[in-house]
């Protein structure tokens, strides 16, 4: 009988631990404050008014996408950082600033017509404004063709809110040279101009983005930038062999050993190796779309070669397609996240680190460089 009873007594203190669990990570989800440093929501909004439809009304919730504002609060999101995306062809036909510059406004806009739910982050003091209602949108420009050789638009693009440049994207262009692009045209990986523009972003405030460039590039940026640089949406190419777009395990201790930070990226075939050669080869059947577990894997990589310091999120969301792994699939999905961190143990001091602080911790630094101070 006393068996019998300590069973039951048992079976239900697991009940409760399950439910406890479950809950904790929609509580941290909400505790915590996140902040995903790669949305691509604008260019999203801009394809479908170029298409001459109305655009979503991201304050609600919309029937396609990744972000919209019921969903990011479900998710527990605070602060994401719209991509102002110049597609590679802009550099080609120089309309790249005029397009940032709207992509800018058009955000601006819909903030200002929905103040109550959404506000500009500028700055890390910013981030304290949160207060459980409203989003705080801060910017990074993916691409850096719309400076346009003119070191001047740093300071114009730091005004508008931009917080990191991308270097370059698909193509080299005048900056750098490409992971996606095989002329690589610049000897060390980065122009005379591009090494000027990173002593410029360090002057003014900028984090230097390192996503999307080619491996010579990566450590040139990081051996010129003064304040430490950062990944904003890579993955590990330790899962993605041959992936130049991704980073490698030297790259990483490298980007490390300066205080810099990899963002995940979500897509699948950032993720594993079965999504990346199912696109590579246009494979037909089901997509091998990753799962929440594989992202983590990432994680634990990342903190296995340099510690829990060093890593945050970059999801892509609104940028990978119908890419995006199992249990992950939008900007309500951040629980999940959370949960399997949990289930590896990870404390709630390192989830902090993962989902803000660490990213927070490299803002903060660039600023303190920018106004002449010494970071700590």
């Amino acid at each position: 009988m006393r068996k019998i009873i300590s069973l039951i007594i048992l079976l239900l203190f697991v009940s409760c631990s399950e439910e406890v669990d479950e809950v904790s990570s929609e509580d941290l989800a909400k505790k915590l404050t996140i902040v995903d440093m790669h949305i691509d929501t604008p260019y999203r909004l801009w394809r479908q008014n170029l298409k001459g439809n109305e655009i979503d009304d991201i304050s609600k919730r919309t029937l396609a996408g990744d972000f919209d504002y019921p969903r990011a609060v479900t998710g527990g999101l605070n602060v994401p950082f719209f991509s102002i995306y110049t597609p590679a062809s802009t550099q080609l036909d120089s309309t790249s600033h005029e397009m940032a510059v709207d992509l800018i406004n058009m955000i601006e806009d819909i903030v200002t017509l929905h103040s109550d739910k959404f506000f500009i982050v500028k700055s890390t003091r910013d981030i304290e404004l949160l207060d459980g209602e409203r989003l705080g949108i801060a910017f990074g420009m993916e691409n850096g063709a719309p400076i346009q050789g003119d070191l001047s638009r740093v300071q114009f693009y730091h005004d508008k809110g931009i917080r990191y440049i991308t270097l370059t994207h698909s193509k080299s262009n005048h900056i750098s040279d490409s992971s996606y692009d095989e002329n690589h045209q610049w000897e060390g990986g980065l122009s005379s101009f591009g090494k000027e523009l990173i002593r410029e972003m360090n002057k003014v405030g900028i984090m230097v983005d390192i996503s999307h460039v080619s491996d010579k590039a990566f450590y040139e940026s990081i051996e010129i930038s003064e304040a430490p640089v950062i990944a904003s949406h890579s993955s590990l190419r330790h899962f993605t062999p041959g992936f130049e777009r991704n980073v490698s395990d030297d790259m990483l201790i490298k980007l490390a050993s300066k205080g810099g930070v990899i963002s995940i990226n979500f897509g699948s075939s950032f993720i594993t190796k079965e999504a990346l050669e199912y696109g590579r080869n246009k494979e037909k059947g089901p997509y091998p779309f990753a799962d929440v577990s594989d992202v983590v894997d990432h994680i634990d990589r990342v903190v296995e070669l340099v510690g829990i310091d060093y890593v945050a999120i970059g999801s892509d969301y609104d940028g990978v397609g119908d890419t995006l792994p199992n249990n992950l699939k939008d900007v309500s999905t951040f629980p999940n996240l959370i949960s399997e961190l949990l289930v590896r143990d990870y404390s709630e001091e390192d989830i902090e680190k993962i989902l803000s602080g660490n990213i927070i911790r490299v803002w903060k630094q660039v600023e303190d460089i920018a106004n002449g101070r010494k970071p700590i």
